[in-house]
């Protein structure tokens, strides 16, 4: 539940299109719902604006698949991280609607879409194996609202690799930058942008 979902139906308790009866039916779950394994927090994006994310990685298909569907059950859109494909296919299985990014190992159930923020944002990676981490920053950003932007493979050992993207930079409101082993594309992008 946002804040947008809890100021409509305050306001149908109040115009009597629903009653006492069904807000606590809808409320019976907040803030948080307890479960054998999990905790959901289904006040969180009336707190921080986004609904709880799930972690998969070490977690079954089958909790998976109950979490999301009690998030999807409280109106809440849904972004869960380090899926594996068998996770997935256990959601697609419960939930149509459901995207994988299989780089990135996101699930996202998009029933709204999120409110859009300022800007753009630029992921940017040093290399080609740095891909995985930066399409699950690009997955979150999306969930989150931003409009982004991606670099891939544009690492310090071919200085031309960076330069090309000059004009993304200078344009972006955020940069992102993955690389892995020395990380020396972050100094980099500092120095020629603000």
């Amino acid at each position: 539940m946002n804040r947008d979902d809890l100021k409509k139906m305050l306001q149908e308790v109040r115009h009597g299109s629903l009653g006492v009866a069904g807000a606590l039916e809808r409320l019976k779950h907040w803030p948080t719902e307890q479960l054998p394994f999990a905790a959901i927090d289904h006040h969180r994006g009336l707190r921080q604006g986004q609904a709880e994310v799930i972690f998969c990685q070490g977690k079954t298909p089958a909790q998976v698949v109950t979490i999301i569907g009690r998030l999807l059950a409280s109106g809440a859109n849904v972004l869960a991280t380090r899926a594996a494909p068998d996770v997935f296919a256990a959601v697609q299985a419960a939930v149509p609607l459901a995207r994988y990014n299989e780089a990135g190992r996101v699930i996202t159930v998009t029933r709204r879409p999120p409110k859009p923020t300022r800007g753009s944002v630029l992921v940017m990676t040093a290399g080609t194996s740095d891909i995985p981490v930066a399409e699950e920053a690009v997955e979150t950003l999306r969930a989150l609202g931003s409009r982004v932007l991606s670099a891939y493979d544009a690492g310090v050992a071919g200085l031309h690799r960076v330069l090309r993207h000059r004009a993304q930079m200078r344009r972006a409101r955020v940069i992102i930058v993955v690389a892995g082993m020395e990380g020396a594309l972050a100094s980099v992008i500092g120095g020629l942008v603000d």
